[in-house]
């Protein structure tokens, strides 16, 4: 096989750091175990952040959420986990990471994270008419 789940996050120079934006990343097919039965639990993952110097790099990013895929974990575990290592790699401005879980034994969980940079504000929104 080419690839192979890592645990290794890439980054690349921020081409606008002058500027607040937002990247959105959307991982629809991100799957771990379930910490009690072991059977397979699937969540859409979404990633949305403001970055600082450095940005994530996407390959790097598939192959980091693949490596979870044999893994055990809670929901709301898993989701701070990949947050926590984001945030060490990249540095954001601000970064949210939402998990949309599918069903499990009737249940929906949706676990959402979010980091902010100290001193950090989220610019004012601008409504058009």
């Amino acid at each position: 096989m080419p690839s192979q789940p890592s645990k290794d996050l890439e980054t690349f120079p921020n081409p606008h750091p002058e500027r607040d934006y937002t990247i959105r990343i959307r991982m629809p097919e991100f799957t771990c175990l379930c910490p009690k039965t072991g059977q397979p639990d699937f969540a859409e993952l979404t990633l949305e952040y403001v970055p600082g110097a450095r940005c994530v790099e996407l390959k790097s990013l598939k192959l980091f959420i693949w490596s979870f895929r044999d893994e055990g974990a809670f929901h709301e575990d898993v989701t701070n986990r990949i947050l926590k290592s984001l945030v060490n790699a990249c540095e954001p401005r601000f970064m949210r990471l939402s998990a949309e879980f599918n069903v499990r034994g009737g249940v929906y969980t949706t676990v959402v994270a979010e980091h902010r940079a100290a001193g950090w504000q989220a610019p004012q929104k601008v409504e058009l008419p």
